[in-house]
């Protein structure tokens, strides 16, 4: 299983387990988290959700090696349907919360990105470097900008440097800064406090945000997912492609 799910009270904790691959977005790890949020969002007796990886790290992204083995429209077609997922969470009645430890990378940056409250280890590293191998990232980027502004938005997305959680809680990424190995616990506590809260209510300031959490992230990710299509086909990212695979 890619996704693990444990329950404590009125709390799904929602563990991506790849270690091998260090935790990244497979389609079916895609699959297997839309599938699970869907049901706690139908279970009346669970009121919040965290989202938290296996050791090493939280997520590292789109899964490279799967991705290579396709054509480039069948990896359009797969980031599309990412960001159509993490798009969906703000769509969510009840409360996502990412618990995040040693890194979020790329698609894993942008996932925390998607969930209502990120918590983050204080020494977790934070990247997006797709530039770096040759392409736009290719959905979410509206998340970013609701969460740190446009400005700052277009520098974490060049990825000329990561940054630690210190960093990500500086500049208002992360909403709550943690020591080291007590992110998902701090996250849990977090989710104990919203799952005591009236539900009608907590769902209520969820709805009336929402349209402001990512505003035209439908429209941006169709333009970013042109452009990363377009970026597909020069040498810097053929030349990445190659190195996890030949694609056919």
């Amino acid at each position: 299983m890619t996704i693990q799910r444990s329950i404590e009270g009125a709390v799904a904790i929602l563990t991506i387990d790849r270690p091998n691959r260090r935790n990244a977005l497979s389609e079916g790890a895609v699959q297997a988290l839309r599938r699970h949020l869907l049901e706690i969002e139908a279970d009346a007796s669970l009121r919040a959700t965290v989202i938290t990886g296996s050791p090493p790290g939280f997520c590292a992204g789109s899964d490279l090696k799967e991705l290579s083995a396709m054509d480039l429209a069948g990896m359009c077609v797969h980031e599309a349907d990412t960001g159509a997922f993490c798009r969906s969470i703000s769509q969510l009645r009840k409360p996502v919360i990412a618990a995040v430890e040693g890194f979020a990378l790329g698609g894993g940056f942008v996932l925390a990105a998607a969930c209502d409250v990120i918590v983050s280890g204080a020494s977790c590293r934070w990247h997006l470097p797709e530039v770096q191998i040759g392409w736009i990232p290719p959905w979410g980027l509206e998340l970013l900008v609701a969460r740190v502004g446009p400005v700052a938005a277009r520098r974490l997305s060049w990825g000329a440097e990561p940054m630690d959680g210190t960093e990500a809680h500086r500049i208002g990424l992360a909403d709550y800064l943690a020591d080291d190995g007590q992110a998902l616990e701090r996250a849990l506590a977090l989710a104990r406090r919203l799952a005591e809260l009236p539900d009608v209510a907590v769902a209520s300031v969820k709805s009336y945000f929402a349209p402001h959490a990512g505003r035209d992230g439908e429209t941006g990710d169709v333009i970013a997912n042109r452009m990363f299509a377009e970026n597909c086909e020069h040498p810097v990212a053929i030349s990445t492609l190659k190195k996890f695979g030949v694609r056919t």
